[in-house]
């Protein structure tokens, strides 16, 4: 058996308006080619100018990963001669970046992991390469897009860790605003590191990447792959190699690319363009106070003071707007347990299938709150406030007025349940009888006086007068 050691490199285009070192515009939906300047370019006599912008989401991906901010900001240059790095080097931080020292917890199957966070530093990125079968075509847009990279230490050691540590990470992008982190248009990007070791070495083994991989399934699928190539390699006898090698989606499997280059290849030296630029105390502490909680944080809040459970607090917390409208119900005197309970399941299930945001739908969390409320008053049954809840969704029309209009609030009145009682049992003195034999008749009763209340008579309470009639009738 071998011990699985994982290193990530997550890359994060972050929203801004123009680019990192340029005022190009910074947008997906453009034609090719035509949000490019001489900056971009690295035409003879530019001048790079910092994206301040950039720099306070970097700061705040930072800090929110607990990292060391150093006090000054500085850039360095990266050089290789790529063809979607026009200038032929690009402007990175290899000597200081905006964060190092970091982490970042999650849990796992119920466990807490503190997941290690070697840096995270602002950079640019590349043009787009499009191959075909015999050319090639560049899209420049791209280039000079701020890019946020974030590197782990080799510190996961499953497949389910790695895939859990990016769910955390994309929730911090998410919840601190610096990304909409949408895999689908490039904004959020995975080289994955891998190495295999037996449970008795000292040494990691040798290590591999792969590039770019952009969608959580695909990483999963690619770790699996590797992992077992590995495997069968060390298991016959064989080395692996140290390389760099690209994952195919469709075919399901990797290719070597290039054998890894060092860091000294890539000739790396300060920004001549770029001069030291001080970070304040004052910044550092703003960017704090505009933090919120996140979703580590705000999971073990829902268990330990609303009492639900990690599934639903884990559901609630993965998309920020969601979170919200948990919260401000709550605020509005909802009941977090039923509350919880209906978010996961009848309006997520409502979102998912058109494909809704919370905030595209037309349900006042006043209306929700009144809603389960009238659960608890003994109103409505759960499932009516269920189907209510599920047909003012789709029709957008407030449940409390639905349910006034259907006419379907519970009966609580003893006397008119007690009526109907006896009038099922008149109609059916078999069923008296059969209930002082000791037959198991109690619950099709019940049934029957549902049926004649059209399920508006409420469960207790039918239950309790029945009960008490069956025990004082003579046969």
């Amino acid at each position: 058996m071998y011990k699985v050691v994982i290193g990530l490199e997550v890359h994060c285009q972050l929203n801004t308006n123009s680019k990192n070192f340029s005022s190009s515009l910074n947008s997906y939906n453009s034609l090719v080619n035509t949000n490019i300047s001489p900056t971009d370019l690295g035409y003879p006599g530019i001048l790079p100018v910092v994206n301040k912008e950039a720099v306070r989401k970097s700061l705040k991906t930072a800090i929110a990963l607990n990292c060391e901010i150093p006090k000054f900001l500085s850039f360095d240059r990266k050089n290789y001669f790529y063809p979607d790095l026009p200038k032929g080097y690009q402007i990175t931080q290899m000597h200081n970046p905006i964060g190092k020292n970091g982490y970042l917890m999650i849990n796992v199957d119920g466990v807490d992991k503190k997941v290690l966070i070697h840096d995270t530093h602002l950079e640019e990125d590349t043009a787009n390469l499009n191959h075909y079968s015999n050319y090639s075509l560049i899209d420049y847009n791209r280039a000079g897009i701020p890019l946020l990279e974030t590197v782990t230490e080799p510190c996961l050691y499953s497949v389910k860790e790695a895939i859990s540590f990016l769910e955390a990470l994309r929730s911090l992008f998410l919840y601190c605003n610096i990304t909409e982190a949408r895999s689908d248009k490039g904004q959020i990007r995975c080289d994955v590191n891998v190495s295999l070791m037996k449970d008795t070495d000292t040494k990691l083994g040798t290590r591999v990447e792969m590039k770019n991989i952009n969608t959580f399934n695909n990483v999963k699928d690619a770790l699996e792959y590797e992992i077992k190539r590995q495997t069968e390699i060390l298991d016959n006898g064989g080395k692996v190699v140290q390389e760099t090698r690209r994952y195919d989606d469709n075919l399901k499997m990797n290719f070597s690319m290039r054998s890894k280059e060092d860091a000294v290849d890539y000739k790396y030296f300060v920004e001549p363009n770029i001069p030291k630029i001080k970070i304040s105390d004052e910044l550092i502490q703003n960017i704090k106070d505009e933090i919120p909680m996140l979703q580590y944080d705000l999971v073990n809040k829902y268990i330990n003071t609303y009492n639900i459970s990690r599934v639903d607090a884990n559901t609630i917390v993965k998309d920020k707007k969601i979170a919200n409208y948990y919260d401000e119900c709550i605020r509005n005197g909802g009941n977090p347990i039923t509350l919880a309970n209906f978010i996961t399941g009848v309006i997520l299930s409502h979102l998912n299938k058109f494909n809704l945001t919370i905030d595209k739908i037309n349900l006042d969390v006043n209306d929700l709150n009144s809603l389960i409320k009238m659960i608890e008053e003994g109103k409505i049954s759960n499932k009516q406030a269920k189907e209510v809840l599920t047909k003012a969704l789709e029709e957008d029309k407030n449940p409390i007025y639905l349910v006034n209009s259907m006419n379907i609030s519970q009966i609580t009145s003893k006397d008119e349940i007690l009526k109907v009682v006896r009038e099922v049992l008149e109609e059916n003195p078999n069923l008296v009888k059969d209930y002082h034999d000791g037959k198991r008749v109690f619950d099709y009763i019940i049934g029957q006086i549902m049926k004649k209340t059209r399920g508006r008579a409420n469960p207790k309470l039918t239950a309790d007068i029945l009960r008490e009639e069956l025990e004082n009738s003579t046969l």
